[in-house]
Order: structure tokens, then C-alpha cells, then sequence
């Protein structure tokens, strides 16, 4: 692995909390907990991520579980590639609770290859980056999970103590904004650092 994505790993391994944003404008952001979680997956080439998120009111209710595996594309850059879980419910909580994290295996998963994210990298100063994780040009993420369609438009950007999210869900008939970052991107800042967790 190079020193780029490994740096790319660090800065995205954590607990995250929109808390300010979440007090500024109560109306539009819901104060929401995020975990970005190393797993011991792919590690030939790449670094697993479980993501997972929830209210800080209900935050024994986490949802949206999905995995992104940060590696390097065809070309030579980074990309972040999205799997599914085949059974959401037998994942819910791993963000913090390891002991589920630990079971999680290559077969409960699904890839999902319209929903690969490239990956733009900025130099800020010595040793310090920003990561912009973008959908290709044209680019649908669609996916089936039990009978029913899902679209999504997703895409984050990151630095060593803040992340951006601009995921939002879509309606696959008319291609309009009904979830998510609707009004701009949930802005996080990490509360706590999981990089000790990369296999690296």
C-alpha cells in the first residue's frame, strides 16, 4: 500500500459528530454520530472501512451500514469502491461494537460497481492533505435490496479532522433529492481517532 492511501485510511478512520452544524441550523441538520470502522478485509490491497451511522437521540438505531474499500484504481489514483450487505440487519451496530465487526466476512457482501467514487488528492501543506471522493461523470449508484430500487447520489471530502459527506437518496423514476444532504454536505469532525485499528 502506498503512503497516500494509508494517509487517505487514517484521516477516515473514526467517530464522527455534525454537532455544531447540527446547533446552527437545527431545522435542516439532525445531529448525527458516524462511525468509519477498519476491518480486517481486502487487506492485500486495500483498507475496509464499516460505515454506519445514527442519531444522537436514537443512537442504539444506527442505519445505512455499507462498507468502502479504499484502494487504487486501473489508472493509478485512488477510488473508494461501495459493497452492500446482504443482511443489514445482522451487521447493525458493528460501528461500535467489535465483536460483530470481527464476523463480518467476504460472503455477507455485495459489490456494487456503479457506486465507485474517484478519489482527487490536494496538498494543503507539509503533510497535510484533502481527499474528494467523487462519482464518476454519468455515473448512476443504483441498487436492489430486498425487491426495491434504491438510488443514491454519494460523495465526501476529508481532511485530518474534519469530513464532508454529500450522500443523498434519490428517487430512481424522477432522479429528485428526498434524504440526505439535500441543502449541502453534513459537516463532521472527528471525535474519535480508530487509525490504531489499520492493518497497515
Amino acid at each position: 500500500m502506498t503512503p497516500e492511501l494509508i494517509t487517505f485510511g487514517r484521516y477516515l478512520a473514526g467517530e464522527f459528530e455534525n454537532q455544531r452544524q447540527a446547533q446552527a441550523e437545527p431545522v435542516w441538520y439532525v445531529h448525527l454520530r458516524l462511525w468509519l470502522r477498519p476491518l480486517s478485509l481486502f487487506r492485500e490491497d486495500s483498507i475496509a472501512l464499516f460505515a454506519e451511522q445514527a442519531s444522537m437521540i436514537n443512537l442504539d438505531q444506527p442505519y445505512r451500514p455499507r462498507l468502502w474499500r479504499l484502494t487504487r484504481s486501473e489508472s493509478g489514483g485512488l477510488e473508494v469502491r461501495h459493497y452492500m450487505f446482504n443482511d443489514l440487519k445482522s451487521v447493525q451496530g458493528a460501528g461500535k461494537n467489535p465483536d460483530i465487526l470481527r464476523k463480518i466476512s467476504l460472503e455477507d457482501l455485495t459489490f456494487l460497481p456503479t457506486c465507485t467514487l474517484a478519489v482527487k488528492v490536494h496538498t494543503l501543506a507539509d503533510n497535510q492533505y484533502q481527499f474528494i471522493a467523487q462519482p464518476q461523470p454519468e455515473q448512476r449508484c443504483q441498487f436492489t435490496y430486498e425487491g426495491t430500487t434504491y438510488q443514491v447520489a454519494l460523495g465526501f471530502e476529508v481532511t485530518s479532522h474534519s469530513l464532508k459527506t454529500y450522500d443523498k437518496g434519490l428517487d430512481p423514476g424522477t432522479g429528485k433529492g428526498i434524504w440526505g444532504a439535500l441543502l449541502g454536505p453534513y459537516q463532521y469532525e472527528k471525535k474519535r481517532d480508530f487509525s490504531a485499528e489499520l492493518e497497515v
